[in-house]
C-alpha cells in the first residue's frame, strides 16, 4: 500500500470489502425479522478470518447482548470503524429520531464499497457523507464534526470540514466549494494575473469540481449534489422512501367492510325484534375475574 492509498483509506482495502459485505447482509437479514445476535452470530462465520473484521464482530455480539446496541461498541472500536460510522449508527439507534436503521446499514455499507474502490477519491468521500447527513435530516454540527474526525481527510480537510461546519447556512455549500477549488484560481490569475490565495486558502477540489459549484451557486443544494455524483462517481445516498399510498388502501378497504359488516348486523337484529344488549353485559363470573 502506498502512501497515498494510506491517507485515503486508514484501514487496508480488503477490510473496507468485508464491511460492505457486513453492513449489507446485516440490514437484508433484519428485513426478514431476524434477531440481530443470530445475525451477527452467522455472518461473523462468513468474513474472512484474515482481516480484523471477525474480533470486531465478537466485539460487537457481545455488547449487544449487554447494551442491546451497536453505536457504544463502535465507538469503543475507533481505531476500527470511523467517527462517521459511529455517528450513523448512533442516529440509527436513537428513538427519537425518525431514521431508519436500515438506511443507516445501507449507508455505512455503500461508504465502505466506495472506499474500497481504487477510483476513491477524498471529495466524492465528503460529498457522499455531507449529502447522508442532508438527505436524511441528521444533524450538521455532530456530524461534520465526526467527519472532521475522519482519519482519511488530512490537516487541511479537516480544518475546512470545521469551517463548512461554522458557517453553514449563512454561506452556500457552493460558495464554501467554489472558493477552494483550482477553478476559483485559475479565474483569478486570468482576472488578476495572481492566485487569491487568502480568499481561499489550500485548494481542495479540482477544476470540475469548481465549475459544477459555480455553476449551482443560489441553487437548490440537491441539484450540486446530483452533479458531483454524476461526476465524480461516489454511489448514490441510500434516502428514506415515502409511504405508497396504494399499500395502505386495501388495509384501509378491509377495516372498513369489517365495520359495515359489523353495523349491518346489526341493523338486520333490529328489523327481527330488537337488539340483544345482553351479550354486551359483563357477567357476574367475568365481574369476580
Amino acid at each position: 500500500m502506498t502512501a497515498e492509498e494510506k491517507t485515503l483509506s486508514p484501514l487496508a482495502r480488503e477490510e473496507y470489502i468485508e464491511q460492505q459485505h457486513f453492513f449489507m447482509v446485516l440490514g437484508e437479514r433484519l428485513q426478514e425479522n431476524t434477531p440481530a445476535q443470530d445475525i451477527l452470530a452467522s455472518v461473523r462465520e462468513e468474513l474472512l478470518a484474515t482481516t480484523k473484521l471477525p474480533l470486531a464482530v465478537d466485539f460487537l455480539l457481545a455488547e449487544l447482548r449487554h447494551q442491546g446496541a451497536f453505536a457504544e461498541g463502535m465507538k469503543q472500536l475507533g481505531h476500527y470503524f470511523s467517527p462517521f460510522q459511529c455517528y450513523v449508527m448512533s442516529e440509527a439507534e436513537n428513538d427519537r429520531r425518525r431514521f431508519d436503521l436500515r438506511i443507516g446499514l445501507q449507508i455505512l455499507g455503500r461508504e465502505a464499497k466506495y472506499r474500497a474502490d481504487e477510483n476513491m477519491s477524498l471529495q466524492g468521500l465528503f460529498f457522499f457523507q455531507f449529502e447522508a447527513l442532508c438527505r436524511n435530516r441528521l444533524s450538521y454540527d455532530a456530524g461534520l464534526g465526526a467527519m472532521a474526525r475522519d482519519g482519511s481527510y488530512d490537516s487541511a480537510w479537516q480544518d475546512w470540514i470545521l469551517t463548512v461546519r461554522r458557517q453553514l447556512g449563512i454561506v452556500e455549500l457552493a460558495d464554501l466549494i467554489y472558493v477552494r477549488s483550482g477553478y476559483y484560481q485559475e479565474k483569478q490569475l486570468l482576472e488578476t494575473g495572481s492566485e487569491d490565495t487568502a480568499a481561499g486558502g489550500v485548494v481542495l477540489f479540482g477544476s470540475r469540481e469548481g465549475r459544477i459549484a459555480w455553476a449551482n451557486r443560489s441553487k437548490d443544494p440537491l441539484l450540486l449534489f446530483a452533479a458531483m455524483q454524476r461526476h465524480l462517481g461516489y454511489p448514490q445516498v441510500p434516502r428514506t422512501k415515502q409511504a405508497d399510498p396504494e399499500e395502505r388502501l386495501l388495509p384501509s378497504l378491509a377495516r372498513r367492510v369489517e365495520q359495515l359488516e359489523s353495523r349491518l348486523k346489526l341493523v338486520e337484529e333490529e328489523q327481527r325484534g330488537g337488539i340483544n344488549l345482553e351479550r354486551f353485559y359483563s357477567t357476574g363470573r367475568d365481574e369476580q375475574r
